[in-house]
């Protein structure tokens, strides 16, 4: 994979565990921020949203049914990986919000999280 790939929970989500109501994920939505902030960014990264409901065949065909926890980063290798990156086959990955947006940061040239 040449290009970092983002993946999102798409917001608006209902959980079947909790009806009557619409979600959206805090974590994802931090980093939804990130790219609405700096639109070249979309640009530069591969962003996919997906819904809620498990098994997310899309997360799933990438990082197997044990990491299909959102966001994700998974790493292409455009930049050098970082020595934290998770690895399911050939692919690097990290769950971690903060640590996303770090990477995002170091790799894309957008500000860093305070």
């Amino acid at each position: 994979m040449s290009r970092d790939f983002l993946i999102l929970l798409a917001p608006g989500f209902t959980d079947p565990q909790k009806p009557g109501r619409r979600y959206f994920c805090p974590d994802c939505n931090q980093i939804e921020g990130v790219l609405a902030s700096n639109p070249g960014l979309a640009g530069r990264i591969t962003v996919k949203r997906v819904s809620f409901l498990r098994p997310r065949a899309e997360v799933v065909a990438l990082l197997g049914p044990d990491n299909q926890g959102l966001p994700v980063l998974i790493l292409g290798d455009a930049a050098p990986l970082p020595a934290d990156a998770q690895a399911y086959g050939t692919y690097r990955f990290v769950t971690d919000t903060r640590r996303i947006l770090e990477l995002i940061a170091e790799r894309h040239g957008v500000p860093f999280p305070h």
